[in-house]
């Protein structure tokens, strides 16, 4: 008689299904290797065309499923990956020779790291799939998504839409996978598993710290809680209300990297409130402030899921607010940073906190205060036109600072030269190991072929020398 084995429980078949995706996705990195730069490039062409098809269906996937954001604006955040992103990546070189430096004579070779443990939050799971899939198999690595729960599902058809392409571009079998049966568990499963090379973790700091603690190498971001600063120099004040507000209302407020506090120079502080409420921003009665912080946080201080990236008509009905149709933000003023105002935090929504400033240095002060509470390392918003003021903003420890532009798309380098990106480091300001816009050049290992170019006897010598 053949015995039958009982049917493993949930959390059990989490566990080994992380554990024979990350085994598998090393079976495929071994047929992979041996990729050239024009295989990888051909497939990430190919990763881009399709994802960009597949834009809508993925974003109303998305948004059926989490429950966050908005349907239009997560088409756009699909396509700037799979178009802007997948384009910056032509011509980069990540697989053989990267350079050669011929008067030190020595060439430096890129080489994959291996399996990939892809990290997914519930806020941009689809627009994170994809970036991560186009940096991964840019880099010659494969790449395993652990998504949230909330997103399982989306994740999942993400990833099948970039590892069908993959495959039909010669990729073999097994590049890209994602769990299927999301779970903390299965993500800490897959991270520690002896077949992954790196943890590239975008998610809440609970996860974040999760990461770190896995025992490999990882690149993971931090909170964003983004100041801007409006200085009376600003080259045109409704022109940077208008880019505030819409980075903010931008799918709901769920983009780390949008503004979450602005400080306005007091000269020119009644008139910006103008603007901003001339272009849909709502100000709060210092009441309404208060039942807006006790919706969107709890008792701890976190945020509550429910309250996510939902829009700013929607956040006010449920404080019992009347604001009009056309609301695109709630705004709180403020005159305190921590923990005793909690609309000075992070809030991923459409909900923006306003300070006054007396002067520069107050703004400096006022922008610090706003960094240290949960967003070190991330981005500081500048409008000005006086470059002495610039200069004076960039001794904030922010890893990316755009000026006259909104924090969302100067940030992920869209409307900048920073390099183009959806996993935005923050460097050892917040613990990230970089502070760049994480590329496909931060998934490589770099050799170096060098040749001696100085004697080396000469070490000795100038030892006796200085004897």
């Amino acid at each position: 008689m053949t015995a039958t084995l009982p049917d493993l429980d949930d959390d059990l078949a989490a566990l080994a299904e992380a554990r024979t995706k990350a085994r598998q996705a090393r079976e495929a990195f071994g047929m992979f290797e041996g990729a050239t730069q024009a295989d990888l490039d051909r497939i990430v062409a190919a990763m881009g065309a399709a994802a960009s098809d597949a834009s809508a269906e993925l974003a109303r996937l998305a948004v059926d499923e989490t429950g966050y954001g908005v349907y239009e604006d997560k088409i756009l955040k699909n396509r700037y990956n799979a178009d802007f992103v997948a384009q910056s990546m032509v011509g980069l070189r990540t697989k053989g020779v990267l350079w050669v430096d011929e008067p030190g004579r020595m060439t430096a070779i890129g080489s994959p790291m291996g399996v990939i443990a892809a990290i997914i939050p519930v806020t941009n799971p689809t627009s994170t799939v994809i970036f991560k899939c186009l940096a991964a198999l840019k880099a010659g690595n494969t790449v395993v998504h652990a998504p949230h729960p909330r997103a399982a599902k989306v994740c999942l058809r993400t990833a099948q839409v970039m590892a069908d392409a993959a495959v039909a571009a010669g990729a073999p079998p097994g590049v890209i996978s994602c769990l299927e049966r999301a779970s903390i568990a299965a993500t800490t499963e897959l991270m520690r598993h002896p077949d992954v090379a790196l943890v590239l973790a975008t998610g809440g700091a609970g996860m974040v710290r999760a990461a770190y603690r896995s025992g490999k190498p990882t690149l993971a971001v931090g909170a964003g809680n983004v100041p801007v600063y409006v200085h009376r120099s600003v080259p045109d004040l409704g022109e940077a209300a208008e880019m505030i507000i819409t980075s903010k209302a931008f799918d709901n407020g769920t983009a780390c990297v949008a503004e979450q506090s602005v400080v306005l120079d007091e000269a020119i502080a009644d008139a910006a409130m103008t603007a901003f409420t001339d272009r849909g921003v709502v100000f709060l009665q210092a009441g309404q402030q208060q039942r807006l912080a006790e919706l969107i946080f709890d008792e701890r201080g976190g945020l509550r899921p429910e309250t996510v990236g939902q829009s700013a008509v929607e956040l006010a009905r449920r404080i019992g607010a009347s604001v009009p149709a056309g609301t695109r933000v709630l705004a709180a003023v403020l005159t305190e940073v921590g923990r005793g105002q909690p609309l000075s935090a992070e809030i991923l929504g459409p909900v923006l906190s306003f300070y006054r400033a007396p002067s520069v240095q107050g703004a400096i002060a006022r922008c610090r205060e706003i960094l240290d509470f949960g967003g070190a390392g991330h981005t500081l918003g500048i409008h000005a036109s006086d470059e002495s003021v610039i200069t004076q903003l960039s001794q904030l420890p922010a890893s990316r600072m755009p000026v006259n532009t909104p924090s969302l798309f100067g940030g992920m380098g869209y409307s900048t030269s920073i390099g183009p990106s959806f996993m935005l480091g923050t460097g050892t300001w917040s613990g990230s190991a970089t502070s760049d816009n994480v590329s496909p050049l931060h998934l490589i290992n770099i050799k170096r072929i060098a040749y001696e170019v100085r004697p080396w006897r000469g070490l000795y010598e100038s030892g006796r020398q200085a004897r």
